[in-house]
């Protein structure tokens, strides 16, 4: 599966989860696709169904991608404000992202948040407890030459043209209210920022958020699908047992890193979290592993722990 990288960076995208994710989403699913915490975009952007909601307490990823839909900000308009901005990047430095960090922080223009994202440092997307985008400058003036205005351009065209032909809304809301509005047939995919690892985030996430998630999933009328992290090398996620292995665990390794420190780059076993369980159509090799009543069995680029539910 080609997998198409959204204009929006962020540490942490699930670019590499997608084809994984799509493997879970039955054939004839015709309802609403529902994300709680749309991030980047890149898993329902890619998956594409006819119908999506895709929300975030982040007003600025919400404001970015509106602008797409309503044709404020297309292809055209990026190309010439990167072309603009980068040609004013290159002449003063770093000066210049400053100048165009402290517009946005008042202005919350969508192009300045894409500019932001794709000249500050590590891809990072962070805010100060006053909202305000506070990433330093990726030391590189050079940032925005052509082919890198073209890559971008092309990112952002694809999104235009897909919302042009799909039923896809975006909303600033609160996780809760979003899983509120999912009916049966609907499929919710949550991939919240990860408990007990560096927050990369909008808002904070802690103990309280990650059981207030679990107990709406609890009580959610549709199928729901979620990301979260299982174990690196040096611990675990002790909320896989608190809470999750109630649900369907499918697990896939891959290196992936948070933060700006190499110290957090790490091959890391990511959890993909369901309330429903599929039959896998590629070839199986089984593996039996010590706990019960649990099996383990691996297809390609993914390893699926089926488990019991309550």
């Amino acid at each position: 599966m080609k997998v198409n990288v959204p204009p929006i960076k962020s540490q942490g995208i699930k670019t590499k989860l997608v084809p994984a994710i799509a493997e879970l989403v039955p054939d004839n699913f015709t309802g609403t696709w529902i994300e709680p915490f749309m991030g980047t975009g890149v898993v329902a952007f890619n998956l594409a169904p006819k119908k999506a909601l895709l929300c975030d307490s982040n007003p600025h990823l919400i404001n970015f991608y509106q602008a797409i839909a309503t044709n404020d900000v297309n292809a055209i308009i990026v190309k010439e404000f990167l072309q603009t901005e980068g040609d004013k990047l290159l002449i003063k430095g770093e000066s210049h992202y400053y100048d165009i960090r402290e517009r946005f922080n008042k202005n919350h223009h969508p192009l300045d948040f894409l500019f932001l994202n794709r000249a500050g440092f590590n891809g990072m997307i962070r805010f100060n407890r006053q909202g305000g985008f506070n990433i330093p400058f990726c030391r590189k003036p050079q940032r925005f030459a052509q082919a890198y205005i073209t890559k971008i351009v092309n990112q952002v065209d694809h999104i235009s043209k897909l919302l042009k032909t799909k039923d896809f809304s975006f909303k600033c809301q609160d996780f809760s209210e979003t899983l509120n509005s999912a009916q049966e047939s609907d499929i919710v995919y949550c991939d919240p920022p990860y408990i007990g690892r560096h927050v990369d985030y909008y808002n904070s996430w802690d103990d309280n958020d990650e059981k207030k998630l679990f107990q709406l999933l609890l009580k959610v009328q549709s199928k729901f699908i979620l990301s979260t992290w299982h174990h690196n090398d040096f611990r675990k996620n002790e909320y896989i047992d608190l809470l999750w292995n109630q649900f369907h665990i499918f697990t896939r390794e891959h290196f992936y890193h948070v933060g700006g420190s190499e110290k957090n780059r790490n091959p890391m076993m990511e959890a993909i979290v369901a309330n429903f369980c599929i039959a896998p159509v590629s070839a199986l090799s089984v593996y039996p592993i010590a706990r019960q009543p649990q099996k383990s069995v691996k297809i390609p680029d993914i390893e699926i722990n089926t488990i019991s539910l309550r």
